[in-house]
């Protein structure tokens, strides 16, 4: 899908999570063709840069780029043991409170949703105990749409 993202920002490979359009975004002519294709919380990655540029006031450089954008592959720690490369799973957050635990944006990582459609894309294997005392493996995702 196609998205407009700021000068500076527009790099092939680059990663970035919607957190939702600016107020200033409302009026704008350009809001459905940036904004519009993109899904608050979602984590995307830039897979193309075009070549136009477009005035904005959101951005620093006051100028936009339109870009090509798939979402990003999701790294995730589990300790499911029945999930393995290729197979397709529906995200459930972990029961687990621990917020200080070196490993929370793995097990709670950002532009992932309570039960998104997910297919492994590869399995790491054993990562390392977790604080619960879990036995984690380490994965990433991709989303099944």
């Amino acid at each position: 899908m196609i998205t407009l993202i700021g000068k500076s920002l527009a790099k092939k490979g680059q990663e970035f999570v919607f957190l939702g359009s600016a107020e200033a975004c409302d009026d704008c002519r350009f809001k459905s063709s940036c904004v519009g294709n993109l899904e608050k919380g979602r984590k995307y990655e830039i897979i193309d840069v075009k070549d136009n540029e477009q005035k904005c006031p959101i951005h620093a450089e006051e100028t936009v780029i339109p870009v090509e954008v798939d979402r990003a592959k999701i790294p995730l720690l589990t300790d499911s043991k029945s999930i393995f490369e290729g197979s397709t799973f529906t995200f459930n957050a972990p029961d687990c409170d621990e917020e200080t635990c070196e490993f929370h944006d793995l097990c709670f990582p950002e532009g992932l949703k309570e039960n998104d459609k997910c297919i492994v894309l590869k399995n790491d294997g054993k990562h390392k105990e977790c604080e619960k005392g879990y036995t984690l493996n380490k994965l990433t995702l991709g989303f099944v749409i």
